[in-house]
């Protein structure tokens, strides 16, 4: 039933064409602002800003934008609607773990938007002169470290989405969570260009593991042993927000009050 519902996410996503390739020229358009702003800016500190030359700054910008499409960092999931107008009562009734159900549909549509939106930016990325990881082992372990990437961006976009079960509205939160995981994500500038005291900050969420650690390993910044340790940091991540997922959404079926009726 699962595996029907990731292919049912793959082809509801696959069914908006025209709004994937509107996504790639938006994509292209902040990528290409991106290098102008961040090559000027390692330029500026004499070729080497916390270890990120040009090419390792084009990897991080290309990879980056390319997986803009799929991590999701806005928070807008479907269950938010459903709890909202009470249609959540009858996924209550299937025979299915709601959490379980919502997070493999989206992981479906995240995974179709790696072709149309994700794999253009890495040819624009290969054309303006990204750094090829040091390791062929960099290419596996960034596979798996991306697909945790998104299950976590989506397991954590539905924490977003439960609160509605005690707040109804959830476009405020959904607004906040917009703005603080681009930015502890890495998405605008890499965190370890941060200060200090903002990266251990930002460590301290789960949000770096949605877009730096895949970036890091895919870029070869990190070797073998590194790369196991974020794959590890990831798994702990997915566990926990996974398991908050679970006690938020038993606590709000006993809480749910369908408005209206």
């Amino acid at each position: 039933m699962y595996w029907r519902l990731l292919r049912a996410g793959i082809r509801r996503q696959s069914a908006y064409r025209l709004a994937a390739f509107g996504g790639v020229a938006a994509n292209a358009t902040f990528g290409l602002l991106k290098v102008e702003v961040l090559f000027a800016t390692v330029r500026a500190a004499g070729g080497d800003l916390a270890g990120y030359d040009v090419g390792r700054m084009s990897t991080y910008i290309w990879l980056s934008q390319a997986l803009l499409g799929s991590v999701n960092l806005t928070g807008r999931t479907d269950i938010a609607e459903r709890i909202k107008d009470g249609q959540v009562a009858v996924d209550f009734l299937r025979p299915l773990d709601v959490q379980a159900a919502e997070i493999t549909t989206e992981v479906g549509r995240a995974l179709f938007a790696l072709v149309p939106r994700g794999i253009p930016m890495l040819l624009i990325g290969v054309i303006v002169g990204m750094a090829p990881p040091g390791s062929v082992a960099a290419y596996p372990l960034g596979a798996v470290s991306l697909l945790l990437a998104i299950v976590i961006s989506v397991a954590t976009a539905y924490l977003v989405g439960v609160a509605g079960f005690w707040l109804v509205e959830t476009h405020g939160v959904q607004v906040f969570y917009l703005v603080v995981s681009g930015f502890l994500a890495g998405l605008f500038v890499p965190i370890r260009l941060f200060p200090r005291w903002l990266w251990i900050a930002a460590q301290a969420t789960p949000f770096p593991s949605m877009m730096t650690y895949p970036i890091d390993i895919l870029a070869g910044r990190v070797g073998v042993a590194g790369a196991l340790t974020l794959l590890a940091a990831q798994l702990a991540w997915l566990a926990g927000v996974g398991g908050l997922g679970q006690v938020l959404t038993r606590a709000g079926r006993r809480h749910l009050e369908v408005q209206g009726g």
